[in-house]
């Protein structure tokens, strides 16, 4: 069973004598990968090992969208356009096909991740880009529920068909603010009533089976004022009781400028933790994470058995990915998506 609430990141290419440390700890759970952490496929090869000879049980993710959210870039990894292209294809031209090439994406993303013995992707994004969200935009499958969801249901389905799970991004929904939580806390002021919409989209994966959640760092001031990912309302109330969802929590990472009205490092985890959320990230700032992880050797939580199902099992040979067939007539489609003037 993956032991530890908090999942956290590293500085570069290989861990340092520091960092072996604190992945050693039990408060430790998880580690997301980053752009800066990928050099090559040997590298990040290396890197894996050297994570799982620490904690063989580890969880690993990446956030492996496409777009402009795609950490692993340059061969063996194919530049995956984003979701909102896709979106694109299914308002103007067959949707059929744009259903098909959503899964086919889903299905090479994380065929490509999982052949670096790497877990999670931590996507799709369930946002509605209703065009006021920088953070959300085109990283959206759309505007319309009635849209989104076939395209973001073909995409989890190509992640599992190599035995990824899905992790739906950002609960309740991100794209009714213009702020990004990353530099500011978003306030999203519309009534329960008017954000239904947007949780039309997780409703319907979450009954076809969706393993994993991240909330927003939004707060919805008609319905609560704390951040989604704090507030037990929308955590326990909405997504565990009303909507049935049995999967995984992820906090969105508790260095973003939303996460701080929740005070220090320590009282955010405990805050999230509280509110209903499985595991709790703090990336790009090593004091943080440290300071989590002592509170957490002091304060100890269990970690919930939830976690310890994303770890994935079916083994993805690297070598016979590059030769199959269907990668090389998705990457083929995908060309044609840039010749024709769809993406850049």
């Amino acid at each position: 069973m993956t032991q530890g609430v908090l999942m956290l990141d590293l500085k570069g290419l290989h861990p340092d004598s520091v960092e072996i440390d604190r992945l050693s700890k039990p408060s430790v759970g998880g580690v997301i990968l980053f752009s800066r952490n990928y050099q090559d496929a040997d590298q990040l090869r290396q890197l894996v090992a050297d994570i799982r000879s620490v904690r063989p049980d580890m969880l690993i993710a990446v956030d492996q969208e496409g777009g402009r959210v795609q950490r692993f870039r340059g061969e063996p990894f194919t530049r995956l356009p984003p979701m909102g292209v896709l979106g694109q294809l299914y308002q103007s031209a067959d949707q059929l096909d744009a259903v098909d090439l959503a899964r086919e994406c889903g299905w090479l993303m994380a065929s490509e991740v999982r052949a670096f013995d790497i877990d999670l992707s931590l996507a799709p994004v369930l946002d509605l880009d209703r065009g006021l969200s920088r953070a959300i935009g085109d990283r959206s499958f759309g505007a319309l529920p009635e849209s989104v969801t076939p395209l973001a249901n073909a995409f989890i389905e190509g992640m599992r068909e190599v035995g990824m799970a899905a992790t739906g991004k950002h609960f309740p929904g991100h794209g009714g603010v213009s702020a990004d939580s990353h530099t500011a806390l978003p306030r999203d002021t519309r009534t329960l009533e008017e954000i239904e919409t947007d949780l039309r989209v997780f409703k319907v994966m979450i009954e076809q089976g969706l393993e994993a959640v991240m909330p927003a760092h939004v707060a919805f001031a008609a319905v609560d004022n704390v951040p989604a990912g704090f507030s037990p309302y929308w955590l326990q109330t909405v997504l565990r009781d009303q909507l049935g969802f049995e999967g995984v929590i992820f906090s969105d990472c508790l260095n973003m400028a939303a996460a701080s009205i929740s005070g220090g490092f320590p009282a955010r985890a405990e805050a999230a933790l509280q509110a209903g959320c499985d595991m709790v990230l703090v990336c790009n700032n090593p004091d943080g994470a440290q300071e989590v992880s002592d509170w957490l050797e002091l304060e100890p939580r269990e970690a919930s058995p939830r976690l310890s199902r994303l770890r994935a099992a079916q083994a993805v040979d690297l070598n016979a990915l590059m030769r199959s067939e269907r990668r090389q007539a998705c990457r083929k489609r995908l060309e044609a998506l840039v010749n024709e003037g769809l993406w850049r």
